[in-house]
């Protein structure tokens, strides 16, 4: 029985091959004959003649580990799942999957389509507010040589980016908000708020122009998602149950900190993607010594926020606390974003100890002003984006004024743009799930399934 399944088999494959034209493999069509290989060998290219050995190595490793640093800034999107899901209620884990899943599947269209274009809108518009450049993304190549990036790789590497800023408002409001209000926001914020704030630093607009720094996005990036997100949490209310009666806050604990260290985990290793990726160049010595040094200002800059989150925890709270401390990873690593290049590494530790500190701060004073957070997303990417833009001018030589000034203007612009759209949709549509698919659960109120089938996860207080 078995041969007769082998010869079915082995029938069945020499059928589909025999289907398929003689150039059957990619490698073996772009091979030449024989004939052709003398041909070429003898006569190469002009092009190949003209490029020089070493402008073609130069431009194959800036664009080939740019292309590896895009990688790892996408399989963020994965730690902030595990995150989220972690730190959130079991019966919620489908609909913030989902959301992770669709902000960057829905944002890399829309950033191709317009995004990229409103974000780099070239030097016509350098020192402006607003340009375009048009829809989509180039697909010529430039002139082959060190420094050159090919248009399709970069956008490769800021469409993550972009990716990374929608998915924070996912864990500030998570558990109560319609999922098709949550792809309205995506549309808006990857479309078009992200890139107009983004092209007045990084497309050479007017911040740029006055001197404002923002190495690989403490503001530019995490500040408009941390943001975004308070002005969706404010927008909907808090999670029933809290804030008691007395309106004291309660802890809502999340149903997995496995989960949620794993998440934390992943996002730390992408960000070797995030800040070392954002050098742009890396075929010679000058560039090296700086992606290294981005490295390990990066790692310091992390442990530090984790170990700060547990000293105050550990002084204010009686016991260390794992899902603060794992917030003072990130908040380590958001603060030295900004920085990362142009401080040392003592200075990269004192940033990420106070990240650490200010993240824990950050939830208390949400909790005192009864806005719910669940992930603690403001604290760590909105206020920490800040303190990575005013970091950057007391540690890393930057003008005070200049920093000062983005640090001010960027998280306003995401701030007002997001609560007027959230507003408008609580006027036309509501953003808010029922009180009853609250208290079950978004998983089947809103996608008619479960991440833990067989489970009973809801309450009903």
């Amino acid at each position: 029985m078995k041969a007769k399944v082998w010869l079915s088999a082995v029938l069945l494959t020499l059928f589909v091959f025999s289907l398929v034209p003689s150039t059957v493999m990619a490698q073996e069509a772009t091979e030449p004959t024989a004939t052709e290989t003398t041909t070429n060998t003898t006569e190469p290219a002009a092009t190949e003649k003209e490029v020089p050995a070493i402008d073609q190595h130069a431009y194959a490793i800036d664009n080939i580990v740019l292309f590896f640093m895009a990688v790892l800034v996408f399989f963020m999107q994965a730690g902030f799942a595990m995150v989220e899901a972690g730190l959130n209620s079991a019966k919620n884990t489908v609909n913030i999957l989902f959301k992770n899943l669709i902000d960057i599947s829905l944002g890399v269209i829309l950033f191709w389509l317009v995004g990229y274009g409103l974000m780099y809108p070239g030097e016509a518009f350098a020192g402006g507010y607003f340009g375009f450049a048009g829809f989509g993304v180039s697909e010529v190549a430039p002139e082959i040589a060190g420094g050159n990036l090919h248009p399709q790789v970069d956008f490769l590497f800021q469409v993550v980016f972009a990716a990374t800023a929608a998915t924070i408002v996912s864990g500030a409001v998570a558990g109560r908000m319609k999922f098709s209000v949550y792809l309205i926001y995506t549309v808006i914020l990857t479309g078009l708020v992200y890139p107009i704030s983004g092209m007045w630093k990084w497309g050479g607009g007017w911040l740029d122009a006055m001197g404002f720094y923002d190495f690989a996005g403490s503001l530019v990036v995490h500040a408009v998602g941390g943001f975004a997100g308070l002005a969706g949490a404010i927008v909907l209310g808090p999670r029933i149950g809290k804030f008691g009666p007395d309106g004291k806050a309660r802890a809502l604990p999340g149903h997995n900190l496995t989960v949620a260290a794993l998440g934390v985990f992943i996002l730390w290793m992408g960000w070797y993607g995030f800040n070392p990726g954002s050098q742009l160049a890396f075929a010679t010595g000058a560039d090296l010594n700086a992606t290294v040094l981005i490295a390990v200002n990066t790692t310091l800059a992390a442990g530090a926020g984790a170990v700060a989150a547990m000293i105050v925890t550990w002084i204010f709270f009686g016991k260390p606390e794992l899902s603060m401390s794992l917030n003072g990873v990130l908040a380590g690593l958001v603060a030295i974003t900004a920085n990362c290049d142009s401080v040392t590494n003592p200075e990269a530790i004192i940033i990420g100890l106070v990240g650490g500190i200010l993240v824990v701060v950050g939830v208390k004073l949400l909790d005192m002003l009864k806005i719910d957070d669940p992930v603690g997303a403001w604290p760590v990417h909105g206020l920490n984006g800040i303190w990575g833009g005013i970091a950057t001018a007391i540690f890393g030589g930057h003008d005070f004024v200049a920093q000062l000034t983005g640090s001010i203007v960027i998280p306003i612009w995401a701030f007002v743009t997001m609560f007027i759209l959230f507003y408008v949709l609580k006027l036309i549509m509501g953003v808010r799930v029922s009180r009853d698919e609250e208290l079950k659960g978004l998983d089947i109120g809103e996608h008619g399934e479960e991440a833990y089938s067989g489970f009973a996860f809801y309450t009903v207080d």
